[in-house]
Order: C-alpha cells, then structure tokens, then sequence
C-alpha cells in the first residue's frame, strides 16, 4: 500500500510538522461529520487550498491527502444515500447491503490507518508515497525546478 521514497531534499522540521497536518485534517473532520462523507474532503481541500503556495515537499503531501479522499468520496456516498434510503423508504436490509458497507467499512478502516501512519512518518520528515495514488500524486504535483522549466 505505502513505499518509501527518498525525497529531492530534506523537509524542515516545518515542512514536516505541516505536511503531517494534510492527513490529520481528515482524521479530524471524521469526528465532526462522521455521516457525512463529503466533510472529510473539504476539510482536506481546505487545508490543501491553503498550502497550495507552500513547498514541495508540503504541497506533495497535500495532494496525496487530498486524492485519497476523492478515491473514498463515491463509495462513502453510495454507502451513505443507500442507508439514508434504507432508513427512510420502505427498502430493507438485503445481503449486497450489508456486504458493500462492510467493504467501505474495510476500505475507510485500512485508509484511517493508513493516514495514521503516513502522518507519524511525515512528521519524521520521511517521505511516503500510497500505491496507485502516489503516483497521481506525481503526475499532478511537480516541484519547484519541473515548474520552472
């Protein structure tokens, strides 16, 4: 899921300390809207918004946070509007149900930690890229001498 990757140079303790805080917005907009999938990626496109200036390393690490949450976004919405429509029309509980949200419950579960995780490595000022969305990451966010040239 996550590799190791040496960085163009060494973060600040700064650097560091704020790239962290791209993957603890989430973790904390959970709390406040929990039902609300849509409240995880606008706390991290918030934050991301206001480091987009920032440096590299900062900007990297908020792209990623930020695509991890639009790679959730349509499972947690589909999840979501089926248990609204669950709750609130005569639809009942049936076996593909319960087996899609115990899988977005699987994804958002092994995501939480993984977000964990990469924010205590971040924070170390070590660089970590999540598969298949660190690539993205690459492709979308260019560092300062690619930007130039």
């Amino acid at each position: 899921m996550m590799k190791f990757e040496k960085f163009q140079y060494s973060p600040s303790e700064h650097e560091a300390e704020k790239a962290s805080n791209s993957y603890l917005m989430s973790l904390i907009a959970i709390m406040g809207g929990l039902p609300l999938p849509i409240i995880n990626l606008l706390a991290t496109l918030i934050f991301f918004i206001g480091n987009r200036k920032g440096t590299y390393f900062v900007r990297w690490h908020c792209t990623q946070a930020l695509l991890s949450q639009f790679f959730l976004l349509p499972f947690n919405s589909a999840g979501f509007w089926w248990t609204v429509s669950i709750i609130f029309t005569p639809e009942t509980l049936s076996s593909k149900y319960i087996a899609y949200i115990l899988t977005i419950l699987i994804f958002n579960l092994v995501e939480f930690v993984g977000t964990i995780y990469t924010a205590i490595v971040t924070r170390k000022g070590q660089h970590i890229e999540w598969w298949v969305i660190g690539g993205l990451t690459n492709l979308i966010c260019k560092s300062d001498e690619e930007n130039i040239g």
